[in-house]
């Protein structure tokens, strides 16, 4: 359905998969876009906390899409491990249905890392495998399964959105973890957007976000600039809530006038 204007109204009837959907700015999400999703869509959520998934799809079922039959799954994995990225693959599966005109893939699943450590202290190729498994290979190797499950055919939109940050453009000190990872999420979904014209891509940096992230950013940064920095936003209310970065991410949805590949933020909309 598009408006006068041309400006769709909803995102179709659509299978949409949401990674780290239990708390924070990925929960804020599915909220939202359950409400932009025509009857007979299905609704993936992905975490590491069945309690939180419970939680959500439990709310979901009590609001308006969910009484109009949304049909919600939940899948509690860890996405750093194999395992993880096929249950979530084998969810969607059993979700999909014919009528189905639109896949969306939101990528928001991820972690900060130690950020109270420079660079010099990270000498454990292990501890640094783990966290780029999580936030680097395993977003890439579940929208790699994603797309080879549902590949395009005529009258099936494909949309796939990286959670980004503004680290994935510009150093922090002592966020090496958290910078690395964010820029090689960007560049992937950057290539994939060259690879493949048909499909729309986007990576979103939602801006700093009223989180638990947030909160551990600050209380452990080593860096005192950006400690202090995000300190005083902070206290001046001038963090963003979920859901005012969830509304310009649906918009750019909607309206799909970005350029696909582009590196879109909060404050550029």
């Amino acid at each position: 359905m598009s408006s006068p204007a041309g400006r769709r109204t909803d995102l179709g009837r659509a299978l949409c998969v949401i990674t780290g959907a239990s708390r924070g700015f990925g929960r804020a999400l599915a909220v939202e876009v359950s409400g932009l999703l025509k009857p007979g869509s299905a609704l993936v959520v992905a975490a590491r906390s069945a309690e939180d998934l419970r939680t959500l799809q439990a709310d979901l079922a009590e609001s308006e899409a969910g009484r109009a039959g949304l049909m919600v799954q939940r899948v509690a994995a860890d996405l750093g491990e194999q395992q993880g990225v096929d249950s979530v693959v084998r969810a969607c599966k059993e979700a999909f249905s014919e009528d189905i005109d639109h896949v969306i893939l939101v990528n928001n699943a991820g972690s900060l890392g130690d950020v109270s450590r420079y660079i010099p202290s990270f000498t454990d190729m292990a501890e640094v495998n783990s966290y780029m498994s999580l936030n680097v290979i395993s977003p890439l190797c579940l929208t790699a399964s994603i797309l080879q499950a549902f590949p395009q055919r005529p009258g099936l939109r494909r949309t796939v959105v990286n959670i980004s940050s503004l680290c994935a453009v510009q150093p922090f000190p002592s966020w090496v973890l958290y910078c690395t990872g964010k820029a090689g999420r960007d560049m992937t979904f950057r290539v994939l957007a060259e690879e493949d014209p048909d499909l729309r891509v986007l990576n979103y940096a939602p801006g700093p976000l009223d989180t638990a992230m947030m909160r551990d950013a600050i209380s452990t940064a080593a860096d005192p600039t950006i400690k202090k920095t995000y300190g005083d936003m902070h206290a001046k209310g001038e963090i963003l809530t979920c859901e005012a970065s969830c509304t310009k991410l649906i918009k750019l949805l909607l309206e799909d006038t970005y350029k696909s590949g582009a590196h879109v933020d909060f404050y550029d909309i």
